[in-house]
């Protein structure tokens, strides 16, 4: 058997194993996306052996269509960027998408310069130039494997009944529900009811302190929003001293762990979910998150913010890939001849 194809199934196995076992890791999913990107690739050069057409495909698929992709992309970044500014104003995270838009075409331009200028650049220019791109790879890389995994993530079902729903906090507007956090007191209002329609009656956590601009606390908000569609009081459970994610988790937690043993899951937006899914491990909270819908021009830089936190929740991992990474690309390329 081939020695690409006899890895990525080890990989795949190693991978499933640890999907099974605790599904709320990145590396899990990294690991997942490895083994069938080598699938791939070993899928692609045995049909590239067998036939010049399956080989021609390739060509266009590598050569042609994907560096059309990146392009397309980097338009749709810059394009949603503009609507951000918009709608949401020129604070920087509205303009992440903007800015990846606008570095995707400077990562263009340095690749353009290296293919069709390289040898008339000197090393440290040409080192610095294959450095900046190798980074620039490996974090898209980083990205889309996020974007897979989360998804996949966030598609699992919950079948079980559940004794608690969590619906974690997000900013308000004076004392009000924004439509951000509307959408996630609706997701958990619809977990509510169908579990209530199987014979189940969990209880709704909401977890949200106060904020500096605020005049109640998210959990005091939320709770009265959840009473005006319906829900009964006695049903719901304020959690009103958590300021971030972990403390969501962590202070929510300690209200379950004083009923013993318990079934729970969280709501969130759909682009949290992954991220909220790791502060939930750490805390030693077995939930599964459930993705409320957010607006579709608010998701790009949403998504980039969130991939950017998981970037810094593994960053010594993350470090080290990226400098054996460049370590290899430089010694490669220092016998040529420039």
């Amino acid at each position: 058997m081939n020695t690409l194809l006899f890895t990525s199934i080890i990989i795949i196995l190693s991978g499933t194993i640890l999907f099974l076992v605790e599904k709320r890791s990145f590396l899990t999913g990294l690991i997942l996306i490895i083994g069938f990107l080598g699938i791939t690739f070993y899928t692609l050069a045995t049909l590239s052996d067998k036939s010049n057409i399956a080989n021609t495909l390739i060509l266009l698929i590598v050569y042609g269509l994907i560096p059309i992709l990146v392009v397309i992309c980097a338009f749709l970044f810059i394009k949603n960027g503009r609507s951000m500014i918009k709608k949401e104003g020129k604070k920087l995270a509205n303009l992440l998408s903007l800015i990846i838009g606008i570095y995707i075409f400077i990562m263009i331009f340095f690749s353009y310069v290296l293919i069709y200028h390289g040898n008339k650049l000197n090393v440290f220019t040409y080192m610095v130039i294959i450095s900046k791109i190798v980074m620039s790879v490996y974090l898209g890389f980083m990205f889309i494997s996020y974007l897979i995994y989360s998804y996949i993530y966030q598609v699992i079902p919950v079948r079980n009944n559940i004794n608690y729903i969590i619906v974690l906090g997000s900013g308000l507007i004076g004392d009000r529900v924004p439509p951000l956090l509307k959408s996630r007191l609706d997701k958990g209002i619809d977990i509510y009811k169908d579990q209530k329609d199987r014979g189940n009656l969990p209880k709704i956590i909401v977890s949200g302190g106060q904020g500096p601009d605020e005049l109640v606390s998210e959990a005091y908000a939320m709770k009265k929003y959840l009473i005006s569609q319906g829900i009964n009081n006695e049903d719901i459970i304020a959690e009103d001293k958590s300021t971030t994610t972990y403390e969501n988790m962590k202070f929510s937690k300690a209200i379950m762990d004083k009923s013993g043993n318990y079934k729970c899951i969280f709501v969130t937006n759909n682009y949290h979910v992954f991220r909220a899914s790791i502060f939930a491990r750490k805390v030693g909270l077995k939930a599964n998150g459930v993705g409320a819908p957010t607006a579709f021009y608010f998701l790009p830089s949403a998504l980039i913010r969130e991939f950017i936190a998981i970037l810094f929740i593994y960053k010594w991992l993350n470090i080290i890939i990226i400098l054996l990474y460049l370590v290899l690309v430089i010694n490669s390329l220092l016998p040529i001849n420039f």
